[in-house]
């Protein structure tokens, strides 16, 4: 069972695909990483320089961190209306062990007007979610890297199950 990770290339994005690939090596296993774009139409049939850029993004931090494929799957969703829908469906196929988003701060009135992608996959993933969240205060470090990184690990109980 795969660790899927939402990405998106963001400082956040970029630690959850890191922690990601932590992950990963705990476990023994692969590493599915999910991005979803939405083209415009007069882009539509072409290759944006936007996603070849992410994709040798993802591949150059996997591979620093010694993930290579077969173990690293790449998915890029196009069209996409709905990113939590995407990361979703593709754990659900894939019978992901887990989940790693990232997660940054937002104002109500942007939360309101984008949604709450993390709050739906953390509400609705059948598989546990491991939430990352940059420390914004905290000084880069000398490998350029944002902050201190915070995990929040979510798991899904059923009701025969005591919380520990």
């Amino acid at each position: 069972m795969p660790v899927l990770v939402g990405f998106v290339p963001t400082t956040e994005g970029r630690a959850a695909l890191r922690r990601a690939v932590e992950e990963c090596r705990l476990r023994r296993t692969r590493l599915i990483v999910v991005s979803s774009e939405q083209t415009p139409a007069e882009n539509y049939g072409a290759r944006r320089p936007a996603l070849e850029a992410s994709e040798a993004e993802v591949r150059s931090i996997c591979a620093e961190l010694g993930l290579t494929e077969p173990e690293l799957e790449i998915r890029w969703i196009r069209d996409a209306y709905e990113p939590a829908d995407d990361v979703l469906a593709v754990a659900e196929e894939t019978d992901a062990e887990l989940i790693v988003i990232g997660l940054r701060r937002r104002t109500g009135v942007g939360k309101r007007i984008l949604g709450g992608s993390a709050q739906r996959i953390l509400l609705d993933s059948s598989c546990p979610v491991l939430a990352v969240k940059i420390d914004q205060r905290a000084p880069l470090d000398d490998s350029g890297h944002d902050g201190e990184v915070f995990t929040l690990s979510v798991s899904s109980v059923d009701e025969h199950q005591s919380i520990r």
